[in-house]
Order: structure tokens, then sequence, then C-alpha cells
């Protein structure tokens, strides 16, 4: 027995209290992913307001992302928790009053996605900064892949269906199931012992001005100046726009060249979403503690060179195959990456440093979207999966030349160096 646990250590109560949080959360953004355009449509037939709704929920990365950062790093994980969710659960109720009496409009509806988003970045940034503190470093890859693999779960398979079955039956009941699911996570975030999540880090003489600016500022001059991380935060980026430039236009792939219908490119999607879910139990065993650098070139390699096979074949079985290998490939990624940085930065930085990479990785996605459709457009839907893996190529020789050594000894990191910047 005392064999197994060594080989098999358990991360812990605390880890999974903070877990089942984050899986409700994830549960209900699932169900509001696909219950915000059917409200959307439901009060306007013009595609202009229904794509406002879900730029909405996007936009607050870019507008409040490295805001959201600066306050992670100046105040304790478990308030910050708390309170974006309980602001959040505000919004759904007052959303709901407004669909159940008949005063919603286009208008009201992107005004609580946007609001709902800023709920949203700071509380995905301030429990980037808590895992830390929840489980030993060795366990940071096994962690990370839990709530990869929980956010898949809630995100991909149990809340868009409950979503939408939910809205047929009535408009405003998704939105009252997500502020249900948000009020539980912050009563299980509450019973989080404060040792765990409410430590404030530290500032530094040179932050210790409680101006949000400069704390965003420093958080960016720490970035640029670590080799390893900043190549790690420009390649991931390239890559999530290349990723991002092919999944755009699947959906019209699918249509033209593989001849699907609607169901067929759902049961497309769910069977990636098995690919991601694979990957994130996976990632931890695959780094084994100190091969990060070996591990993010195979995954940068893998996510935006496989989809190269449909610029030269439209058969299903390819299709299945680049649809699961990226997604599973992709979570490897994110999983890596993260525990990387959760590593590697000084924890009165995380905060920003880890918003500031999604932030540049999440305007890339979108800028890569556009680039999609514009290259499908202009000269047919194989292009954006050739463009995938010309950057695939780039970004793989990138992160191997220019992320040096700052990820330890060998191929990662088993007690990361940082480097100064």
């Amino acid at each position: 027995m005392a064999v197994v646990s060594s080989l098999s250590p358990s991360l812990g109560r605390p880890f999974w209290t903070f877990w089942s949080a984050a899986a409700l959360a994830n549960v209900g953004d699932g169900i509001r992913l696909a219950a915000f355009p059917l409200l959307a449509a439901s009060l306007t037939a013009d595609p202009v307001g229904v794509a406002a709704v879900t730029a909405g929920q996007a936009l607050p990365w870019l507008v409040t992302g490295l805001l959201a950062g600066s306050l992670a790093d100046r105040r304790g994980a478990r308030t910050l928790l708390v309170w974006a969710d309980t602001a959040r659960v505000i919004v759904l109720a007052a959303l709901v009053v407004a669909v159940a009496t008949g005063l919603a409009s286009v208008t009201l509806v992107v005004a609580a996605s946007f609001l709902l988003g800023v709920g949203e970045t700071v509380r995905d940034t301030a429990a980037q900064t808590a895992l830390p503190r929840l489980v030993p470093q060795r366990l940071l890859e096994r962690a990370n892949g839990r709530l990869v693999a929980g956010e898949i779960v809630g995100n991909e398979f149990v809340g868009p269906p409950v979503g939408a079955a939910l809205f047929v039956v009535g408009a405003a009941l998704p939105f009252a199931a997500n502020g249900a699911s948000l009020a539980l996570a912050v009563m299980l975030v509450l019973t989080l012992p404060l040792s765990a999540v409410a430590h404030r880090a530290a500032e530094s003489v040179a932050e210790s001005v409680p101006v949000v600016g400069r704390g965003v500022a420093a958080g960016l001059r720490w970035l640029a100046g670590h080799r390893t991380l900043r190549t790690l935060t420009a390649v991931s980026a390239a890559v999530a726009a290349a990723d991002s430039a092919w999944f755009a236009i699947l959906v019209l792939y699918a249509e033209k060249r593989l001849g699907t219908g609607a169901l067929g490119f759902g049961i497309l999607l769910a069977v990636g979403a098995v690919g991601g879910l694979l990957g994130s139990f996976v990632a931890d065993r695959l780094v084994a503690g100190e091969r990060h650098r070996a591990v993010i070139t195979w995954s940068l390699a893998i996510t935006a060179g496989i989809p190269v096979l449909l610029a030269v074949t439209s058969r299903w079985w390819a299709a299945v195959l680049v649809i699961v290998v990226t997604s599973g490939s992709f979570a490897v990624l994110n999983v890596t990456a993260t525990s990387l940085r959760q590593r590697t930065v000084p924890p009165d930085l995380l905060g920003r440093v880890v918003a500031a990479s999604r932030t540049a990785t999440l305007g890339a996605a979108a800028l890569g979207a556009l680039l999609g459709g514009a290259l499908a457009t202009a000269v047919g839907v194989e292009a954006p999966f050739a463009l995938s893996g010309l950057i695939g190529v780039a970004a793989t020789l990138a992160w191997w030349t220019g992320a040096g050594d700052g990820t330890g000894a060998g191929d990662g990191t088993g007690g990361a160096r940082v480097e100064e910047p």
C-alpha cells in the first residue's frame, strides 16, 4: 500500500474542493455558451447583433485581462474567486428577471455577456495563482491536467447540451442554472483553508504604489525579460492563431468536402473533445516533472502540423484523426505551459504573467479566425489547413531555438530556474 501511495501521491482534499468549484463554474460557462447565441437569435435576426453577444464574452480578456492579472497579484485568491463568482451570480439574476419579464434586449444581453466575461477573467487568473499553493510543485502537471479535464467536460460535454435543452423549456432557465452552479462554486471555495488560497503575495518596493497600471507594466517587463517564457508566449499565440484559423472554417470544410450535416459536425466536435480529455490525463506522465521543453516542442508541432492532412485529403478518417490528435496535443500544450509558468514565475508576479500570456493567446486566436475566414474565401477552404502547417514549423523551430535552457536542466524543469530580467 505504501508503494502505491508513493507512486501515485494524492492531490489532497483542498485541491479536489477547488477542482469541484472550478468544475461547477465550467458547467455554468458551458450552459451559457449554448444559451447566449440562442437568446440573441430569439431577440434579433441581425447577424451583427448575434455576433456581438459572442464577442461580448471574449472581449473582456483583451480589455481587462491584464488588469485582472495585476489584481490577482495584490489580493488573496479565495477573495477574488468568491467576489468574481458572486458578481456573476448577480448579473445572471438580473438577466433572468429581464428575460422572464420580457424586458431583455440585445443591448442588455451584450452588456451582460461582457460583465460575465470580466468576472471570468478575474476568476480564471486568480485560480492559476492559487494552484501552486494547493499542491506540491511535483504534482502541478497532474493538478493542471485534472483542471483542464474538468473544463473540457463542463464546457464541451455537459454544459452546452444542458443549456440548449433548458432554453427550449424556458429562455430564462439556462441562466438561472448558470447562476446556481456559480453559487455552489462560491460555497465550495469558502470551505478552502485560508492558508491555501488567501495568501497575499508580498509587494516589492517598486510595486508598493497602489496603481494598477504600474503593476501591469511590471509584469510585462518581467515577461519580456525572461527568454523562455517570452518565447513560450509568442509561439503559443502563433499556434493558437493557426488552430483558430482552420477550426473557424471547419464547419464549411465538413459541409463542402466531407458532405456532413449538422449532426455529423456535432459528432466530429464531440470526438475532438474526447481527444482533449485524453490529452489532459496523459500530460503529467509525458512531462514527468522535467521534460517541459521536449513536450512543448512536440505539442506545438502536432497541434499546428497535423491539420495539413486536410489540405490534401477530404476523407472522414482524416478529419477524425486531425481533430482528435490536435485536441489532445493542445490539451497537453496547455497543461505543460501552464505548469511551466507556475514553476518559473515569482509568486508576486504570477497573476500578471498568466494574464499577459492568456491575453496574447486569445487575441491571436481571434485574429487567426478572421484570417482563416479570409483565406477560405480568397483561396479555398483547404488554405487555412496549409497555413497551420507553415505556422507550426515556424513556431516549433522558434521554441526549440529560442527557449534556451530556462526550462531547467536537460529537457525541462525539475526545479525550474528563474531567469532574472
